[in-house]
């Protein structure tokens, strides 16, 4: 192996790793400030308990998911030191944004949330965690804002005396018709994920007899994450539709490549269901397809043109053939990894359609009060978090690995980006510590989230109310809910 391929290994493997956590923070900040606010207006006590019990496994995800994070923004200058500087002017204002403001917006509110139950007037604590969710879309927006740009370079020119891209319209960027469409795309999953989670964990709750008193507050839980879950889903659904079709317009290849559509088809492009082609990649041998879906969901019309992967790719060798930031070639294959790309969309698409539908029988299992089998509760409870999880890891990989052989699309190719002195020591040497590493952050998680998990929710204790001016004892610690 090569530096270059040990390079995309440890970033593929961070980079998805990072992302476990990822959707889950989000969305659970949005639920349990929900939670909250449904205390605070009805003062029923289950709201409470369930808003401290999913605030402390928040809490243990929202902290590995930090430290994954940091170590996700070192590789740039260990291993994609090129890549840094040809993208540093573009990406310093967004990511210094979400740094400045976005990230220290999360921090302090999470603060003010965790110390002040005590402190705090009640409406203004459930308001520090809207806070906090406030901050998690905001960081979302500058990062996806600064990945959108790979995907479809905007507001820059291309000083080919530095030989990097200089931003000249930071709006452009920030509003990028990519971005504009992956934003809302991306926390819709991150809802659907909480939603499955609190509907996860609430029925293993559930079914455990030793939480038999609480069952009634297990199946309200049950049926809040089932809402969330179905509703996001219908969220990722039309804004992944709009993605597809700016998908289509920006980056024909990715979609010619999810589809496995080898020639162009004028209209009625059909969508694949199953394809099987050549080892190569090019050319198709065997398929399962739908009449015009394609056209339709690239271009909004059954009739729509819709481009095929062969025609693209002599088109892209003659447009690109000569790449000016390549060290290795000047003319190459500009297709990404057929199978990867295609079987990537499926699983997300497939996951994600999988979970919504189990969210709309888990509704129906428990409406009027119902109580489903314990057989049918615990598999769709344990199968429908890892389902949302694993269907946002197979979206980012699909998302990364469909834009190959592109770091930048059109303007950088992925093997210029490596670091240029970095030996394949080094390289194999920093994959396999930090893997070894998120392997040991990995065993820390599971057993934090399983240890708090079955204890369940603590008893009820009533909170103490605090005027706006703050208690009556101006001189008490802080104290620390958890």
């Amino acid at each position: 192996m090569d530096v270059l391929e040990i390079a995309r290994w440890q970033f593929g493997i961070i980079t998805v790793y990072h992302f476990l956590f990822v959707p889950l923070t989000i969305g659970l900040t949005a639920v349990i400030a929900g939670l909250e606010t449904a205390w605070v207006r009805t003062g029923k006590e289950d709201y409470l308990r369930l808003t401290k019990f999913f605030g402390k496994l928040f809490l243990i995800n929202f902290a590995i998911g930090v430290v994954t994070g940091i170590v996700q923004e070192f590789q740039f200058g260990m291993n994609w030191s090129d890549y840094s500087r040809f993208v540093g002017d573009v990406f310093g204002a967004p990511l210094a944004v979400e740094g400045l403001l976005a990230f220290f917006l999360e921090s302090t509110f999470l603060g003010l949330w965790i110390f002040g139950w005590d402190k705090l007037p009640r409406g203004l604590h459930a308001g520090c965690m809207w806070l906090v969710h406030l901050g998690t879309l905001a960081s979302s927006w500058f990062i996806l804002a600064a990945n959108s740009w790979m995907q479809h370079p905007v507001g820059y020119r291309f000083n080919a005396e530095a030989g990097r891209a200089e931003l000249t319209d930071f709006w452009a960027v920030m509003f990028n018709k990519v971005q504009v469409v992956t934003f809302p795309h991306v926390i819709f999953a991150a809802y659907m994920t909480a939603g499955t989670f609190l509907l996860g964990v609430s029925a293993y709750l559930y079914m455990k007899k030793k939480h038999e008193a609480d069952r009634p507050m297990y199946h309200r839980a049950i049926r809040i994450g089932a809402v969330v879950t179905l509703l996001a889903g219908l969220g990722v659904a039309i804004t992944g539709d709009l993605q597809g079709k700016v998908m289509t317009e920006v980056q024909p290849m990715k979609m010619a490549a999810a589809e496995g559509l080898y020639e162009t088809s004028d209209s009625c492009a059909p969508f694949s269901v199953f394809t099987v082609g050549t080892p190569d990649g090019k050319e198709e041998k065997f398929a399962v397809t739908v009449p015009c879906l394609l056209s339709f969901l690239g271009t909004g019309s059954f009739d729509g043109t819709v481009e095929g992967i062969n025609p693209l790719r002599e088109e892209y060798a003659e447009t690109y053939g000569s790449d000016p930031t390549s060290k290795a070639f000047t003319e190459g294959d500009y297709t990404p990894v057929i199978p990867v790309t295609y079987w990537s969309f499926r699983f997300m698409m497939g996951l994600g359609f999988f979970a919504a539908a189990g969210a709309a029988l888990i509704l129906w299992l428990t409406r009027k009060g119902r109580t489903p089998g314990v057989r049918w509760l615990g598999v769709l409870g344990l199968s429908l978090p890892i389902a949302t999880t694993l269907a946002s890891s197979w979206g980012w990989i699909f998302t990364e690995m469909g834009r190959q052989p592109w770091v930048v699309f059109g303007l950088m190719t992925t093997e210029s980006g490596v670091s240029p002195g970095v030996s394949v020591f080094e390289a194999a040497t920093s994959l396999i510590v930090l893997t070894a590493l998120y392997a040991v952050l990995a065993v820390i998680e599971v057993k934090l989230l399983v240890t708090y998990i079955k204890k369940g929710a603590d008893p009820y204790e009533e909170p103490p109310r605090v005027k706006v001016g703050g208690s009556d004892d101006e001189d008490a610690p802080l104290t620390f809910a958890y």
